[in-house]
């Protein structure tokens, strides 16, 4: 499986980098010349000229060379002709211009227009492809330019070459950015149909990352040239998209990132959170405005979309970078996971807006795409391990949570138990005890038969059998140690041995001791070696003919471990599981009480038991007790 989804995963990666190369910012294919020089004349308000042979013939031309572009415009223009000189031209070749920056662009070739595009939104890249013929060699292609932006002019990449290879470049030159937004939709998409099957208490990062993902989408989108290329008319309705996702995106970042790391100090990711929102309801409603007036408001719109948000953007990332560096100081892995994909965010964002600031603005903006791919990985990384984190802890509650149920359940049928017992174990004892003299002057005084003998003898064995039970019943219910001492566990265990080892012989098997003198514990002699007998009689019972039952003990961690274990035929889980339950056994002539008032015994001692099993190799109990020195006065008293 594991196998599948690395082959997947890696085809996919292999898809990609095959299609980048000729999606991503493609050069036109088998260029055979490029421009190398224009020169351009700036024009005002008040000295516009109309038609392109009285710009050819007027005076101020300046000469640009195409290693240096110059796109920024003087104060007073508000438009601008160009004129290139074209060369040699073979059949059918075009020209194709891989940025023109401005809104109007007006192409005249022989005193004919052949190109014409006009935009009144603020989207001022252009990508233009030209057809030419041979008669147009030598003659000059004339340009008119107007925008209200900052740039206008010519930028790098102007190649003559066989039109239709160039068409094919320029079809798919920005393709890969309406791709890969695309996807961001479509993955956003996926992301609130599987919302559904999210809690609460996961849905508000689910749901966070995916307000993150999708106006992602509308960025790469609404940024690309591609659309506003092919299908300029609805250019308002791109840059529309790419301010709503910008409004979304923002606040749902901090929303996100106060899922992760908290409120912050005083609340001041919360707080920048709420005005962000605020922000973005005002920019939307500006947004709508400018629409409604016609871009009428485009300058003040501007200020809002443009001079404002950057502001606000600068602020946010300086504000997650402080958060994070205080994370990273308590090494959290969360910060350092998100520290890295915004890390790399921001470098590949700085390395190109100097690089666009350093070529005069004519630096097309491309590798920040990959940066932001990465900066949401890292968020989904993030996520990732969240929900598996809470995944983890509900698995450990409702671990926990059963356990609960079942210490519950199993306290309950104690407190039953030790209250059954309390009250009815007297008055069955001395009538019992009665019972039991009586036959036993029967026996005595009355010339019996020898085939009754046998029946006096049977009735008053199971007297003592049911007065054992009730011995034990008592014992369950009222488990108080009379008097708590400091016990030496080696002579615990010595008494113990002289009581336990004609038993062992008896059936076969034999004992192996190693308890050495140091060890020492708080609680009553008499019961610790009943509960002590009681185990290793299970053990001695459980070998079944010969083998061996070993015993040893040491300090560990403030605590004495006993350790009592046998070669016998083991367990399966599911008798290992009820041991110490009332009224169970896998004995067939036992009652299962002498194991649960060992587990009662070794409770009120303070102490734990566990077994451990295996069919065919034998059984392993695990005794835990506080060792004496570390259980204070007080607790020794309660005992």
């Amino acid at each position: 499986m594991r196998l599948n989804i690395f082959i997947r995963i890696f085809l996919i990666i292999a898809s990609i980098l095959l299609i980048v190369p000729n999606l991503a910012g493609a050069s036109p294919a088998s260029a055979d010349s490029s421009i190398s020089s224009w020169q351009i004349k700036w024009e005002s308000e008040a000295d516009r000229l109309a038609a392109p042979d009285q710009a050819l013939k007027a005076d101020g031309w300046q000469d640009i060379q195409a290693s240096e572009p110059a796109v920024s415009k003087p104060e007073y223009a508000v438009s601008a002709w160009i004129r290139i000189k074209l060369p040699e031209i073979g059949m059918k070749q075009g020209v194709f211009f891989r940025s023109i920056y401005a809104q109007n662009i007006t192409a005249f070739l022989g005193g004919e227009e052949v190109f014409r595009s006009e935009r009144k939104y603020w989207f001022d890249l252009n990508r233009v492809l030209i057809p030419l013929e041979n008669h147009d060699s030598g003659q000059e292609l004339v340009l008119h330019l107007k925008s209200q932006t900052d740039r206008l002019g010519l930028g790098r990449g102007i190649n003559i070459s066989d039109y239709q290879d160039l068409l094919r470049s320029y079809a798919k030159f920005d393709l890969f950015d309406i791709i890969l937004g695309s996807a961001f939709v479509f993955v956003a998409f996926v992301m609130l149909v599987c919302s559904v099957f999210f809690d609460r208490n996961q849905l508000k990062s689910w749901l966070a990352l995916c307000f993150i993902i999708l106006p992602i989408g509308g960025i790469l989108i609404g940024y690309s040239p591609f659309l506003y290329t092919f299908y300029g008319e609805y250019g308002f309705l791109y840059q529309g998209m790419f301010d709503l996702s910008l409004y979304v995106f923002l606040p749902s970042l901090m929303m996100f990132f106060e899922q992760l790391f908290g409120s912050g100090y005083r609340g001041i990711v919360k707080h920048f959170r709420r005005f962000q929102i605020a922000y973005s309801i005002f920019g939307i409603i500006a947004l709508t405005v400018n629409w409604a007036s016609g871009y009428a408001l485009q300058q003040y719109y501007f200020f809002v979309s443009v001079t404002c948000i950057g502001i606000i953007m600068l602020a946010q990332f300086i504000l997650i970078l402080i958060i994070l560096v205080r994370q990273l100081w308590n090494r959290n892995i969360d910060s350092i996971i998100l520290s890295i994909g915004l890390a790399v965010f921001a470098a590949v964002s700085v390395a190109e807006l100097l690089t666009f600031y350093a070529s005069s603005k004519t630096y097309d903006l491309s590798w920040w795409k990959w940066g932001l791919v990465a900066f949401v990985l890292s968020l989904i990384v993030l996520l990732g391990r969240r929900i598996s984190y809470q995944h983890k802890l509900i698995i450990t509650y409702s671990r926990d949570l059963e356990i609960y149920n079942s210490e519950m359940q199993r306290s309950e049928k104690m407190e039953i138990i030790s209250q059954l017992a309390a009250s009815v174990a007297h008055e069955v004892r001395n009538p019992l005890q009665v019972t039991r003299g009586l036959l036993q002057l029967l026996e005595r005084r009355h010339d019996i038969a020898s085939n009754t003998e046998s029946y006096y003898k049977l009735a008053i064995d199971e007297l003592d059998r049911a007065s054992t039970i009730i011995t034990d019943f008592l014992t369950f219910a009222k488990p108080e140690l009379e008097q708590v001492d400091e016990l030496d566990l080696a002579d615990e265990f010595k008494h113990v041995e002289g009581i336990i080892v004609p038993l062992a012989n008896l059936q076969g098997g034999h004992l192996e001791m190693s308890v050495p003198r140091s060890l020492r514990i708080i609680g009553n002699s008499s019961k610790l070696k009943q509960a002590l007998i009681n185990i290793i009689k299970n053990s001695i019972e459980a070998l079944e003919g010969s083998g061996v039952v070993k015993i040893w003990a040491y300090e560990e961690s403030e605590q004495v471990v006993i350790h009592i274990a046998d070669s016998g035929a083991g367990m399966d889980e599911r008798i290992l599981e009820r041991l110490g339950e009332p009224y169970f056994t896998n004995k067939t002539k036992g009652t299962g009480l002498g194991l649960m008032v060992t587990f009662r015994i070794i409770e009120v001692m303070q102490g734990t038991i566990k077994f451990k099993s295996q069919k065919g190799v034998g059984t392993e109990a695990m005794i835990r007790f506080p060792a004496a020195r570390y259980v204070e006065t007080n607790a020794k008293v309660s005992i």
